[in-house]
C-alpha cells in the first residue's frame, strides 16, 4: 500500500469507528426518565416511542454505512476505478465528455445502490412511526426531478471545472472557484421561484389573523419579504418546519402546513421569529461566505493533489493523471479535513442557533412561547431529548432541544426581573 491508500483507508475506517462509538454512547444515554421540561407535552408512551425511533434509525444507519463502505472497498480492491477509466479512455473522446461519463457512472451506481435503503427508510421506518405521507408516485417523481435539476445545474458546472483544470494551468483552481461561486449564488437566487416549486406546492397564506401577526413581527424585525406562503409539507411527511429563502424582493417566507396545523398562531410566529433572527444576526451571509471560502480551499487542495501520481497509483492508475478520476480520489482523501471542518462548522452553527433564539425571545417578548413550540416540534418529530455530548459534538448543527428550552427559560426569568 502506498501512503495515499494508507491515509484513505485509515480515514474511512477510523471515521466509521468514531461514528460507531458516538452512536453507542448516544444509545446508552437514552433514559426512561422523561425530563421535567417535557412533561406537559410528552407522556410515557410518546417518550418511549421517540427513544425507539432513535434506536431504529441508529441501527439502520449502521447497516447502510457498513454496506456503503464494503461496496467501496470491494470496487476499489477489484480495480474498478481504474477499469472504468481505461474503458472510457479507450473510446478516444475528449477529456470533458469522458470525465462527465466517468463521474456520472459512479454517481448513478451509488444512487442505485443506495435506493433500497432510501425506500426502506421512507416507507418502512418513517411509515412505522407515522411520519411518511409520501406515495410511491411522489417518491419516484422526486428522484427524477432531482436528477433533472442535477443535470441542468451540475453537468455544465462539472464540465466547466474539468475543462479549466485540463487547460487553464496553475490558475485553474481560481477560475473554477469563481465559476462555482457564481453558480452557487445563482442557484440561491432562482431556487425559491424555479427549483423549490418543482417539489412542493406553495400557496398564499389565507389565515388573515396569522398573516397580520407575521407581518407585524416582520416589520418590528425590519425583515423585508415579498410574500408568505404555505408549503404542502404534509405531502411527504408529518414533520414540521418554517424557513425563508431568496434575496431582496425574491425573499419568501414559507410555513409547512403541518406547522400551522399543530401549533398556535403565537407559536408559529415565534418559530418564524427565530428564522428571521438568523437574517438579522447576519448568519445567512456568514454561511455563504464560509461556503465560498470552503470551496476555495477545496479547489486549491484539489489542484495540488492532482499533480501527485501517487494518488492515482493508489487506485491502480499507473500511467496517467486524469482530472475526472483525480476529483473522485481526492474526495476520499479529503475526508479527514471534511470531518474537522464539519465539527467546527457545527460548533459555529449551534452558537448561531442560540443567538437566533435570543433574538426571537427579545423580539416577541415571548421566549416561553418559542420554548413551547420547540417542545411540540420535538414531540411531533420524535426528537432525541437526551443526546450524548460527544454525538452532539460530531453531528448536531442545532443545540439539543433540552438545552434550548433551558436557555429560553433562563432568558424569560431575566426578562421578568427587568
Amino acid at each position: 500500500m502506498n501512503i495515499y491508500q494508507i491515509i484513505i483507508v485509515s480515514a474511512l475506517l477510523g471515521g466509521a469507528f468514531v461514528d460507531l462509538i458516538a452512536d453507542m454512547l448516544n444509545l446508552r444515554r437514552l433514559s426512561p426518565q422523561l425530563p421535567d421540561e417535557f412533561k406537559d407535552v410528552h407522556n410515557s408512551a410518546s417518550y418511549a416511542r421517540s427513544q425507539e425511533y432513535t434506536r431504529v434509525n441508529t441501527r439502520f444507519g449502521w447497516i447502510s454505512s457498513a454496506f456503503s463502505l464494503l461496496i467501496l472497498f470491494v470496487f476499489w480492491g477489484m480495480g474498478g476505478f481504474a477499469a472504468l477509466h481505461y474503458w472510457l479512455d479507450g473510446m478516444g473522446w475528449h477529456m470533458v465528455p469522458t470525465g462527465l461519463l466517468y463521474i456520472g457512472v459512479l454517481v448513478m451506481a451509488r444512487t442505485f445502490l443506495s435506493l433500497p435503503f432510501k425506500i426502506y427508510s421512507t416507507f418502512v421506518i418513517e411509515g412505522r412511526f407515522g411520519f411518511n405521507l409520501t406515495t410511491p408516485k411522489t417518491f419516484v417523481l422526486d428522484i427524477l426531478k432531482s436528477l433533472l435539476v442535477g443535470l441542468i445545474i451540475g453537468v455544465p458546472l462539472l464540465a466547466t471545472v474539468l475543462f479549466l483544470f485540463d487547460r487553464a494551468g496553475e490558475w485553474a483552481w481560481i477560475y473554477a472557484w469563481a465559476v462555482a461561486t457564481v453558480i452557487m449564488l445563482f442557484v440561491q437566487f432562482i431556487a425559491p421561484r424555479w427549483i423549490m416549486p418543482l417539489f412542493n406546492e406553495f400557496k398564499p397564506l389565507e389565515d388573515k389573523e396569522l398573516k397580520e401577526k407575521i407581518e407585524k413581527m416582520a416589520k418590528a424585525a425590519r425583515f423585508p419579504f415579498q410574500e408568505i406562503s404555505v408549503m404542502d409539507g404534509s405531502r411527504r411527511s408529518s414533520k414540521s418546519n418554517a424557513f425563508f429563502a431568496g434575496f431582496g424582493r425574491n425573499r419568501r417566507i414559507a410555513l409547512f402546513d403541518t406547522l400551522i396545523d399543530n401549533h398556535t398562531k403565537d407559536e408559529v410566529v415565534a418559530v418564524l421569529a427565530h428564522e428571521i433572527g438568523h437574517f438579522r444576526k447576519k448568519h445567512i451571509p456568514l454561511n455563504i461566505i464560509l461556503g465560498i471560502v470552503h470551496s476555495g480551499i477545496l479547489f486549491y487542495l484539489l489542484s495540488v493533489f492532482l499533480q501527485h501520481q501517487g494518488l492515482f497509483e493508489a487506485f491502480h492508475i499507473t500511467d496517467a493523471q486524469p482530472v475526472y478520476a483525480g476529483m473522485i480520489f481526492f474526495s476520499l482523501l479529503y475526508k479527514p479535513i471534511e470531518v474537522i471542518l464539519s465539527v467546527l462548522l457545527g460548533m459555529l452553527s449551534r452558537r448561531c442557533e442560540y443567538a437566533a433564539d435570543n433574538f426571537a425571545a427579545e423580539l416577541t417578548n415571548k421566549g416561553e412561547t418559542l420554548a413551547e413550540a420547540l417542545k411540540k416540534l420535538s414531540r411531533n418529530n420524535l426528537s432525541n431529548l437526551t443526546p450524548h455530548p460527544f454525538y452532539v459534538f460530531l453531528n448536531y448543527s442545532h443545540p439539543p432541544i433540552l438545552e434550548r428550552i433551558r436557555f429560553l427559560k433562563k432568558l424569560h426569568c431575566q426578562y421578568e426581573k427587568t
